[in-house]
């Protein structure tokens, strides 16, 4: 099906942290989403010039309306605008959902074993919020510091679900470190278990978690991922 450009009004913001914001639109005709897919933003200019980027999708397909997480790229042409200057009842345009290989939803069944990086946790975010109670999932989020947790109360309230490790910060009662295989086996499910996995985060971290998990016993076609790099967000 060919995707076409529609319009997005801006219905309210959420600061996630001091350099992410998360944009719930409303956009006419929206057909709904799998968790994981993103979409393609365009901002048009007065002079006609246009700039685009791709955005995972942040909400839930059976959350009541679209929403984007946008973290913000001091150098960027889109991020500064849609974290810094864009007001509620703004507009700017958006197709799709896209993508399929780095899609999940519960009739895939589980267990889900997520991995994301910093802003990588987005397309994960939007896993859980779909995944259904009998479906055992395990979240595993690196960030650099505390404050640069993205959906960090949502995420708390998970429990167990979540773990979380810092790589810039020390906190008492949380993790330091970067994910490694010593991490993985311990905070996800075994390879018997034949979780379905995605990873998700700068290009870097993917290579390093995906080759973690393999080495690991986990099978290569049970493990999906999506990178992205400084300039891509």
């Amino acid at each position: 099906m060919r995707l076409t450009w529609q319009v997005a009004s801006v219905a309210e913001f959420v600061d996630e942290t001091p350099h992410a914001r998360t944009l719930v639109l409303d956009v006419e005709g929206w057909q709904g989403h799998r968790a994981g897919q993103h979409v393609d933003v365009r901002l048009t200019a007065e002079d006609g010039y246009q700039a685009q980027r791709s955005y995972s999708i942040a909400s839930g397909p059976d959350d009541a309306k679209l929403a984007l997480t946008v973290e913000l790229i001091e150098d960027g042409e889109v991020s500064p605008y849609l974290v810094g200057e864009l007001q509620e009842d703004d507009v700017f345009e958006l197709r799709g959902p896209i993508g399929g290989y780095f899609a999940w939803e519960p009739a895939d069944r589980g267990p889900l074993l997520l991995v994301g990086g910093g802003s990588g946790v987005v397309p994960l975010r939007s896993m859980l919020r779909a995944r259904t109670p009998d479906i055992p999932a395990r979240l595993i989020y690196s960030a650099r510091t505390l404050d640069d947790v993205i959906y960090r109360r949502e995420l708390e309230a998970l429990g167990d679900d979540v773990v979380l490790t810092l790589t810039r910060e020390q906190r008492e009662g949380l993790r330091a470190g970067r994910v490694d295989a010593d991490l993985l086996s311990e905070a996800g499910f075994a390879p018997e278990r034949e979780p379905r996995i995605f990873v998700c985060g700068p290009t870097p971290f993917v290579e390093s978690v995906a080759s973690a998990f393999v080495a690991l016993g986990h099978a290569p076609e049970r493990i999906r991922t999506e990178r992205f790099g400084p300039t891509g967000r």
